[in-house]
């Protein structure tokens, strides 16, 4: 059966690349929603990591099955399930927040719950394994479909254990397991197995990965979607405070490396001593961030409410809509994060 389409003639294919961040990942759903609804954009690729890793697999498997409408509906669907009050029996839902890195419970019983973790390894509070995300995640993507849908590349970012390396999993590899071994916290959660190989969450090393998109993906143009932020200008005192922003570096320092590493590569091609035929391109780089503010901190990102996730919903949704109407004739001509910067 043809699957449906719903694209602008003057579409542009454009990569996206999606980071992690636990329910701040309802920003990206945000995002991706307005993109798929506005049309002008055609995913060429997406990459994503942990949150964005499931974002990723939801946009790809609706895309797969039945085009643009349909890839609304599964974010839409999954974001509900993964919300308060989304349907998981109660065990299954502390398991699936915690997973997440979402923690829906008052604040003393948060500071209880990472107390605990500073002693207790997952091997040992959750000596079952207990871990509903894979079923979530394979009763609502069909992955051989995505494996089978060549109109996109699709890549997810985990982090070897035992090396401490990050690694890509391309569309062809990707599954349940692979899902859940992106987003398995170290302290929250045992690593994923696959092929014997153990993994951790791959924020430590991409969040997300870029340049195999550049490399792969049959566009110039790739759009990342960050959701921890880069900046804080209050700074941190209480401990709590100073973990929490050790944390959100951290996991930005692979993304700002990446993006300093395809401005050197752009530089060397401008200058002649790389040439485009030997496997490098230029990259016109784009960014939708989540802007912070009072009411998002790193304690939010353990805020299962599905006001919550709604309002980071509708916030992604007018933080695309201002890109597009920005920046969408820059799309194919010139990247924008520069101009973003000097505009800031």
């Amino acid at each position: 059966m043809p699957r449906p389409r719903r694209t602008h003639p003057h579409a542009k294919r454009v990569s996206l690349a999606l980071q992690g961040g636990g329910a701040h990942g309802a920003f990206t759903w945000g995002v991706l929603d307005h993109l798929l609804e506005d049309g002008r954009i055609a995913v060429a690729g997406i990459s994503g990591t942990s949150a964005g890793a499931m974002n990723a697999v939801m946009l790809a498997d609706g895309l797969a099955r039945g085009g643009p409408e349909e890839a609304r509906q599964r974010l839409a669907d999954f974001w509900r399930a993964a919300s308060l009050g989304g349907g998981l029996p109660g065990p299954q839902r502390a398991v699936f927040d915690r997973m997440l890195s979402l923690m829906p419970a008052p604040a003393p019983m948060q500071a209880l719950v990472r107390g605990l973790s500073r002693y207790l390894s997952p091997y040992d509070f959750n000596p079952l394994n207990i871990n509903p995300l894979k079923d979530l995640i394979a009763s609502k993507v069909d992955f051989e479909a995505v494996r089978r849908f060549s109109d996109i590349e699709l890549f997810i970012s985990a982090t070897n254990v035992h090396t401490g390396e990050p690694r890509t999993f391309t569309r062809e590899e990707i599954t349940a397991d692979v899902v859940m071994a992106s987003a398995a916290l170290p302290l929250l959660f045992r690593a994923v197995e696959i092929d014997g190989v153990p993994y951790w969450d791959g924020g430590y090393g991409a969040n997300p990965a870029i340049l195999p998109l550049a490399r792969a993906a049959k566009t110039t143009d790739v759009l990342v979607v960050q959701i921890n932020p880069a900046e804080r200008l209050a700074t941190p005192n209480s401990s709590q405070e100073i973990v929490d922003r050790i944390n959100e570096i951290t996991f930005n320092a692979s993304l700002s490396a990446e993006l300093k590493m395809i401005g050197m590569i752009d530089r060397l091609i401008d200058d002649g001593c790389l040439k485009p035929g030997d496997g490098y391109r230029r990259v016109n780089l784009h960014r939708i961030a989540l802007n912070g503010g009072p009411q998002l901190t790193p304690a939010s990102r353990f805020n299962t409410d599905y006001d919550f996730l709604e309002a980071l919903h509708h916030a992604g949704r007018r933080a695309a809509g201002l890109f597009l109407d920005e920046h969408f004739d820059d799309i194919g001509v010139r990247g924008t994060i520069e101009a973003e910067k000097a505009a800031a």
